[in-house]
């Protein structure tokens, strides 16, 4: 394996990344700003859901790979032919020494607390002394391994609640399942007769799998799987999609039933409250980094 180092302008990266990959047949591309760590650092910052405010950085590392060297140095001769190239430069063509894949991305997940008996373990580790309730959940195509705040807000919710409340959940619905790590962490704590639905059909895959490897029953797929009412319904989305879903997800909680929501910024709690005025109150459960936790429960 090779890697071609490009240093470009901030108007030129997107079209030598697309002539990388569409014309050049590079295995990969990535970028990143050539001024890292220095004076002149420039970070780009993103909300979820938003554009970032730029496009790049003025001057960028584009970083190819390729098969051999002369693929690579074939790729970069008629790439700096190119007209709108001549600020693009080469930095260096150079071999990318072998590493074990497997074990480099196995040891950038570790086991994931949510509450002190309750983990997330990748199957590849030991549960950690005192969890008595495990996840097992390996990375895959899918959202949802754990790491992220909105997804541990979810299950510690379900965690917290489940003593009191998991006699009533005998039909639970994780709407946009991605792993299906919801529905599974909802399993675990005593529920019941579990649908999990996502327009991706990879996370219905990825669902199903962690099923089966988690020792749970539930039911996998489309969104036209969910049907009739709740007593328990999740989605951790994003505030538009969750802003738009909000009559169909209210229409899926039953009398006495919970509606737990996530993927939702501190300032966005507002919009989310007022969108679901006709149907439910939500209010704020939780808060970890920035993102927030809504609930409601339908009277009944």
């Amino acid at each position: 394996m090779v890697e071609l180092i490009l240093l470009a302008p901030e108007d030129c990266v997107e079209n030598v990344s697309d002539a990388l990959i569409d014309e050049l047949d590079a295995l990969s591309v990535s970028v990143e700003d050539a001024d890292a760590d220095t004076d002149a650092e420039h970070a780009l910052f993103g909300e979820p859901g938003m554009p970032a405010p730029k496009a790049g950085w003025q001057r960028s590392v584009v970083r190819a790979l390729f098969p051999d060297d002369a693929a690579a140095t074939e790729a970069a001769t008629l790439l700096l032919a190119q007209d709108w190239a001549q600020a693009v430069h080469v930095q260096a063509i150079q071999p990318v020494p072998e590493q074990d894949w497997v074990r480099l991305t196995q040891s950038q997940f570790a086991p994931v607390p949510v509450t002190p008996e309750f983990w997330i373990v990748p199957s590849w580790h030991e549960p950690p002394p005192g969890a008595t309730r495990v996840i097992r959940l390996d990375p895959g195509l899918a959202f949802g391994t754990g790491t992220h705040p909105t997804t541990r807000m979810c299950l510690r919710w379900t965690a917290r609640q489940s003593a009191e409340r998991r006699a009533r959940w005998n039909r639970v619905l994780d709407y946009g399942c991605g792993s299906g790590i919801l529905a599974i962490g909802a399993a675990l704590h005593g529920a019941d007769r579990i649908d999990a639905v996502d327009i991706d059909p990879a996370a219905v895959e990825s669902t199903t799998a962690n099923a089966v490897a988690n020792a749970v029953t539930l039911n996998a797929g489309l969104p036209d799987a969910a049907s009739g009412t709740y007593a328990l319904v999740f989605a951790n989305i994003l505030a538009t999609p969750l802003t738009l879903l909000a009559p169909l997800l209210c229409a899926h909680v039953a009398a006495g039933g919970d509606l737990v929501l996530a993927g939702i910024l501190e300032r966005q709690a507002d919009a989310l409250r007022t969108a679901y005025a006709p149907w439910l109150a939500l209010q704020v459960s939780d808060t970890e980094d920035g993102w927030i936790l809504m609930t409601a429960r339908r009277p009944g």
